[in-house]
């Protein structure tokens, strides 16, 4: 018998789970993982730099991809 998330973390599975992307431009696991972390950020309450970390790494692994595929 598995447990049942708590509504916090079937949140960040969901948003893993259904990241949306163009896997030709980003790849799905960062994509995954970047809309995991943001799913995150929202839940985090009084602690603006620690949220905006969260988001920059969300953004930091958004972007790794399309720069690491440029000329």
């Amino acid at each position: 018998m598995t447990k049942s998330l708590s509504p916090a973390a079937h949140a960040v599975w969901h948003a893993y789970e259904t990241a949306n992307c163009d896997p030709y431009l980003i790849d799905p696991r960062r994509a995954g993982v970047a809309a995991a972390l943001r799913a995150l950020a929202v839940r985090i309450n009084g602690a603006d730099d620690i949220r905006q970390d969260v988001l920059d790494i969300a953004a930091e692994l958004e972007g790794a991809f399309i720069a690491d595929s440029t000329p």
